[in-house]
């Protein structure tokens, strides 16, 4: 099909870091991150474009998506793997780290998709792939905003991928256990399996869906579940 054009919403690290390695050697990336640093190093390290982008604000996410049309024409597919970690009983989280996460965690996916999906729509085909938790799928204490904010991503794709009325433009979502990253640090090891994936191991799910042609069938809406261990 010749090289195509990606988005990796949350490059610069973990899971978004090992799709943007995989996905480069046969095509066009582009990772954004709100790091300036992380952006320049990762951009150089992997041989890919970068744009900086804090996707809790509308007009960056609007921007940084018209950069990558004006500059290759198309957006073939975007990995939305950008996450924020909020551990903690909520009578122990503070108002404002609260209002961050649910800025990055639910309203950036928000932001992510209505660009993406409004380019694809134009274009007539695309592949959007949520990376949500697998903590949507069975209540876990201590984690109950986390939760909350990755269910709403998941929410919003079953939505979204119902309102297509076309194959062409397909809104999937795959949901990885804990893996060892950069958020899993944050987390602390209670909440790491004894059995998990790495993030290259999970990153091939996220390329193999972002990758789909736009006549294959039978796939948007695609929940994908991928995770060893108790969970």
């Amino acid at each position: 099909m010749g090289a195509r054009t990606f988005v990796v919403v949350g490059g610069t690290s973990g899971l978004g870091l090992a799709v943007a390695r995989l996905l480069v050697d046969e095509d066009r990336v582009v990772v954004l991150g709100d790091v300036p640093d992380e952006v320049a190093a990762t951009a150089d390290e992997v041989g890919c474009d970068g744009t900086v982008c804090d996707t809790s604000s509308y007009e960056q996410v609007r921007d940084a998506f018209a950069r990558v049309v004006d500059r290759y024409g198309t957006i073939d597919g975007v990995a939305a793997c950008a996450s924020m970690w909020i551990g903690g009983d909520l009578a122990d989280l503070s108002s404002e780290r609260i209002r961050r996460a649910v800025e990055v965690n639910a309203l950036g996916t928000t932001y992510v998709f209505k660009e993406a999906l409004d380019h694809m729509h134009r274009q007539g085909f695309g592949n959007v792939v949520y990376v949500g938790a697998m903590a949507v799928t069975k209540p876990r204490p201590g984690i109950p905003v986390y939760r909350a904010t990755k269910s709403y991503g998941s929410s919003l794709v079953e939505s979204l991928a119902e309102a297509q009325h076309s194959n062409r433009v397909k809104v999937m979502q795959l949901h990885p256990g804990p893996m060892p990253t950069r958020l899993q640090e944050r987390v602390g090891d209670d909440f790491l399996d004894e059995v998990y994936a790495l993030p290259e191991q999970v990153a091939t799910e996220v390329v193999r869906l972002v990758r789909l042609a736009p006549d294959d069938l039978y796939v948007s809406g695609e929940r994908v579940l991928r995770a060893d261990g108790r969970w």
